[in-house]
């Protein structure tokens, strides 16, 4: 692979760059805030930031699953469960356990053998990006013709959890309080 440098960056890798610290940022302050609608909203920037990186990758179809699913549905998802369980919504000094040096040595420690791993194991590696490597065509005709069973598996099992919450959600079935 001659020819190929990682210096100097691209525009695209300074953008992926950029929007990494992004997700890292704000992935730091969704777990340092002390306001619970605040860490919601630090995480719809987070997964911004990430569907971001997924347009750089080109992967659209991703960048739009992500947008869709996880800031659309997952953060409203978790604003309504903080709004209809009457949680706090202000600053909350009882969510501090008070370990926060054991967390922060643990948080710094893991984060130092992931990216040790990662660095050592695709220390060589460059992908040509390719546009429309991550289009909609393309990824269905993976996930049908490759991984069509654990696709499936997977859909059951999510029907399965479905029935279940509907299940231990129901308060007119005999014998239970």
């Amino acid at each position: 692979m001659s020819g190929v440098g990682f210096w100097p960056p691209s525009v695209l890798e300074v953008v992926f760059l950029l929007l990494g610290l992004v997700a890292v940022g704000s992935a730091l302050l969704v777990v340092t805030t002390r306001q619970l609608v605040h860490a919601a909203l630090w995480l719809v920037v987070c997964f911004g930031a990430l569907a971001g990186c997924y347009l750089v990758l080109t992967a659209e179809f991703v960048a739009w699953v992500q947008v869709l699913i996880y800031v659309g549905a997952v953060v409203v998802l978790l604003l309504f469960g903080i709004m209809l369980t009457r949680a706090p919504i202000g600053r909350s000094d009882d969510l501090d356990s008070g370990n926060r040096v054991v967390a922060a040595v643990v948080a710094v420690a893991t984060a130092g053998v992931l990216v040790s791993v990662v660095v050592g194991g695709f220390q060589h590696a460059y992908a040509d990006l390719r546009p429309g490597a991550g289009s909609a065509e393309e990824l269905g005709a993976s996930i049908f013709r490759n991984w069509v069973l654990p696709f499936e598996a997977l859909s059951v099992l999510l029907l399965a959890a479905l029935i279940g919450a509907i299940v231990l959600s129901r308060t007119d079935i005999k014998g239970r309080r």
